[in-house]
C-alpha cells in the first residue's frame, strides 16, 4: 500500500490522520458507521491496518477524532464571519446560515443513528461534541436579547426548535433559486424569534 509522507514525523502524523478521516467521512455516506470495518479503512486510505492501529485503538477512537476536526473547522469558520459584524442580528443571520450550510455527513450517515452503535462513552463524547453549535447559537441568541433585538423568551426551547429546522436542509446549488431559499431562511429564523424584520435585510448591517 501506498505510504503517507511528510517532510517530518509531526506533519506524516497529520496527513495520515486526514486520509483516514477522508476514508471514513466517505465510507460512512455509503453505508453507515455500524457496517466500517478497520480493513474498509486501510483499503478506502492506503494506509495498513498495522499503521492505523498505530493512530488510533479503534473505530470509534478515530470517529471520535474525525468529529472533533470537524468541528472544531466549523467554529475556527463561523468565528471569523461573526468577527465581521457587531449587529446581533447579523450575528443570528450568519449562524443560521453556517448551521444550515454545515456538512453533517456523520450524523445523517446511512444506517442506525450512531448514538445506536457505539458505546456509551462514545455516545456522551459525541452529545458533547453536538452541543458546542448549541451553546454558540444561546450566546448569540441572549446577544439579541440584551441588545433589545428580540423579546425574552425561553431560550432552551428556541435553541432545540432552530437547530432541528436547520442542520441537514438541502439548499439549492444554483441561482436564483440559491439566494431565494437563504433569503427566506433568514426571514423565517427573525421572524421565530421575535425580531422585526424589515423589507430590506441589508438595512440590518451595522
Amino acid at each position: 500500500m501506498p505510504k503517507i509522507s511528510g517532510k517530518n514525523l509531526s506533519e506524516h502524523r497529520e496527513r495520515t490522520r486526514e486520509a483516514l478521516f477522508a476514508a471514513l467521512s466517505g465510507l460512512m455516506a455509503a453505508k453507515g458507521f455500524d457496517a466500517i470495518s478497520m480493513s474498509d479503512l486501510a483499503n478506502e486510505s492506503g494506509i495498513g491496518r498495522t499503521a492505523i492501529y498505530n493512530h488510533f485503538s479503534d473505530k470509534e477512537e478515530l470517529l471520535l477524532a474525525y468529529i472533533e476536526f470537524e468541528v472544531n473547522a466549523y467554529m475556527d469558520r463561523i468565528n471569523s464571519k461573526l468577527a465581521r459584524t457587531d449587529s446581533p442580528l447579523n450575528r443570528l443571520r450568519v449562524y443560521a446560515r453556517e448551521q444550515m450550510l454545515a456538512k453533517r455527513g456523520y450524523f445523517f450517515s446511512p444506517g442506525a443513528p450512531l448514538r445506536d452503535v457505539v458505546s456509551k462513552e462514545t455516545a456522551v463524547a459525541l452529545r458533547e461534541h453536538a452541543s458546542v453549535t448549541g451553546r454558540l447559537f444561546r450566546r448569540i441568541l441572549d446577544e439579541c436579547i440584551e441588545a433589545g433585538a428580540i423579546p425574552d423568551q425561553n431560550l432552551d426551547v428556541t435553541v432545540q426548535l432552530l437547530q432541528g429546522a436547520l442542520t441537514g436542509r438541502r439548499v439549492p446549488e444554483d441561482e436564483p433559486a440559491r439566494s431565494a431559499f437563504l433569503d427566506a431562511t433568514d426571514r423565517f429564523v427573525l421572524r421565530s424569534v421575535g425580531a422585526s424584520v424589515p423589507d430590506d435585510l441589508a438595512s440590518l448591517s451595522p
